[in-house]
């Protein structure tokens, strides 16, 4: 079969809480944050995010937290073949909290919980044969049956050829050397523990630990015996983290001293959360020690990735990109709160989102205000019809990718929230209806604290009725609305459309749209993806390509909006946009739904037959666009290599 794989990580997988205020105690925590953990689930990730295939083998529950890593750890890319269901325990959970600059609390709930029960069985051989290397961590080690597998995956390992590398991962409480309220603890001393990690140390070629790991691996609290004591029984090249002082190798015997070691450069950053920054460097060193990188390169991969988690709030999410990893050893530290650097964090942001919407077919039925003029219309009726608008999508849709709806809360809730989960891409509005100056829907809040209770699969879409013409009371209540509502987007994880329509307010020319795409930019706004009008003009469509291009190479890109065409305009529209590889897609509403919606409204039309049409118009669209797109493959091609060869470019500083 070949190796299709360039690391497989083995062991812990949790879901970790984390407590969402700074500075205050777990107890007096009032808010969580829900993210993947454990350090092999989080390595698994790290090295997904750096461009790395990798794979995980441990074991979840057969329950909503153990569906939540399946499903977060194939979004971020990683091969979950090996992650088995176990349909008689619980998901394991942690409870982290960031108490100041050297207090961090957890609590591990991990009694009986689904990865301690991996077993001989959940190795498979034809798995790890596919593998490059095997990577173990230091709890599994600590039980018989979880040691038997993680012996077994070593085994394989060897048999084929394939590297191996330890991450001590020291853990006391999960020794039981400890009790449950000392989570934060990183050392105990423990004969028994030192005799069986020191009964596996000869089974790899890598072993990397924190000073207090290499204590518990050597036992002895001199930080050089230890090493020397694990030299003695392994061959394998170790690496030992720093902390601030950065980490070094021995690949050889061990000198007198730490600083004999080989040395990769560490970074000047402020120390703001511990909790997954040794995943994030093993993250690094991985990909260094697999490209066979001298160790003072995969040293400094290792130290980047530290410092994005050490400087972050979670574990998996802090940990940079390939992209974000390059432009930060390209350009350097220029504020040593990673979190604070604004450019950075867009990058980050910009990288790291999930999914692929390389293609959009949307079925827009957000409005609100056309349908409330509609004779027969009431709240009820006009939920009723949204239903109906979503079960013609989904029935295009067919489990297939690339499909999605815009879809209001006030009038169609049920719709919106009966579409979670079934694979559309999910657009939610928040502006009020036809508003100039723009104004918010009243569930948003006037702190925008609405969004708090989003899921995290709905797009925030605003439409701003805007132009360059604008005097400057009205830009300054618009700009100001959108960059409050783009913040609180981005402060609760959310994706964010931005719909400008100028043609409503004035004039427009071949300039009109690039002009206030750039000006958004100007004031810090980043959408992750653009709603534009149609534009019959190519040199129009180029501007506004390139005034994003050059702003965010990374965008998700363009939908074309439809302000109810007929189906000939539309198509004429789609030819002209399709010819630009950052337009993915269209958003169309009233030609699909509006005849249909007066029908069944006034009681003409049946619920199986409204369904019927839209699926009819629904699906011409999509057949459109995709006959515009299809015959533009190749040039297509091209043109994202050059806007991939501009990102690179733009990320390096050279434009």
């Amino acid at each position: 079969m070949g190796e299709t794989l360039d690391v497989i990580t083995i062991g812990r997988s949790s879901v970790d809480l984390y407590g969402a205020q700074v500075g205050g105690r777990l107890e007096d925590m009032g808010s969580f944050r829900k993210y993947i953990g454990g350090s092999p689930t989080n390595m698994a990730a790290g090295t997904a995010r750096l461009g790395l295939r990798s794979a995980l083998i441990t074991r979840v529950g057969d329950e909503h937290m153990g569906r939540f890593i399946r499903e977060e750890l194939a979004r971020e890319g990683v091969d979950v073949s090996g992650v088995k269901t176990d349909p008689e325990r619980l998901t394991a959970l942690v409870l982290l909290g960031i108490r100041d600059d050297e207090r961090f609390p957890l609590i591990f709930y991990r009694e009986n919980c689904a990865d301690m029960a991996l077993c001989e069985d959940d190795i498979d051989e034809a798995l790890i044969a596919r593998a490059r290397s095997v990577v173990a961590t230091g709890t599994h080690l600590s039980h018989v049956q979880t040691e038997k597998a993680v012996l077994k995956a070593l085994d394989l390992a060897r048999k084929h050829g394939a590297r191996t590398a330890l991450d001590i991962d020291y853990r006391p409480n999960l020794w039981g050397v400890a009790g449950h309220g000392d989570g934060e603890s990183r050392f105990v001393e423990s004969r028994r523990v030192t005799e069986k990690l020191q009964s596996t140390l000869h089974l790899f070629d890598l072993i990397v630990g924190t000073e207090e790991e290499f204590h518990i691996a050597g036992g002895s609290t001199d930080t050089i015996a230890a090493l020397k004591a694990v030299r003695a029984v392994s061959e394998a090249t170790l690496v030992c983290k720093r902390g601030a002082h950065g980490a070094v190798a021995f690949t050889g015997a061990i000198p007198a001293t730490l600083d004999k070691g080989e040395r990769g450069p560490g970074f000047p950053i402020e120390v703001f959360n511990v909790l997954g920054a040794g995943d994030g460097f093993m993250s690094g060193l991985i990909k260094g020690w697999l490209e066979d990188a001298p160790w003072p390169r995969a040293l400094q991969y290792a130290n980047a990735c530290g410092a994005f988690a050490v400087s972050r709030h979670g574990c998996t999410p802090a940990y940079p990109s390939l992209s974000e990893l390059d432009f930060f050893l390209e350009r350097g530290v220029k504020t040593n709160a990673l979190r604070h650097d604004a450019e950075l964090e867009q990058i980050h942001w910009s990288t790291n989102r999930h999914g692929d919407w390389s293609t959009m077919r949307v079925f827009a039925f957000d409005h609100r205000m056309q349908l409330e003029t509609m004779a027969g219309a009431k709240p009820e009726k006009i939920g009723a019809f949204k239903q109906l608008c979503l079960r013609a999508a989904l029935g295009v849709q067919n489990g297939q990718s690339g499909y999605g709806i815009l879809c209001d809360s006030r009038l169609g809730r049920k719709a919106l929230q009966a579409a979670s989960g079934t694979g559309l891409w999910i657009g939610r509005p928040v502006e009020w209806p036809g508003s100039r100056p723009l104004t918010l829907e009243p569930e948003i809040g006037p702190d925008f604290g609405g969004l708090d209770e989003w899921p995290l699969d709905n797009v925030v879409k605003v439409l701003c009725f805007c132009h360059p013409d604008d005097d400057d009371a009205m830009q300054a209540a618009q700009e100001e609305t959108v960059k409050r509502l783009f913040a609180s987007a981005r402060r609760n994880r959310l994706e964010f459309l931005l719909e400008i329509v100028p043609s409503k307010v004035g004039p427009v020319d071949e300039a009109t749209t690039a002009t206030l795409i750039r000006r958004f930019y100007e004031i810090g706004i980043y959408p992750d993806w653009w709603k534009l009008e149609p534009m019959a003009s190519r040199g129009a469509w180029e501007q506004a390509c390139a005034a994003i291009i050059e702003n965010d190479p990374h965008t998700r890109g363009i939908v074309v909006l439809g302000l109810d065409a007929p189906e000939a305009e539309l198509a004429a529209s789609f030819a002209v946009a399709a010819e630009f590889p950052l337009v993915k897609g269209f958003a169309v509403g009233r030609t699909i739904f509006a005849k249909t919606a007066g029908e069944w409204l006034a009681g003409r039309l049946s619920d199986d037959d409204a369904v019927a049409e839209m699926q009819t118009r629904y699906r011409r669209l999509c057949d459109v666009w995709d006959a515009a797109r299809g015959g533009l493959r190749q040039d297509e091609t091209a043109q994202g290599a050059e806007q991939d060869k501009f990102a690179t470019q733009k990320l390096q500083g050279r434009h």
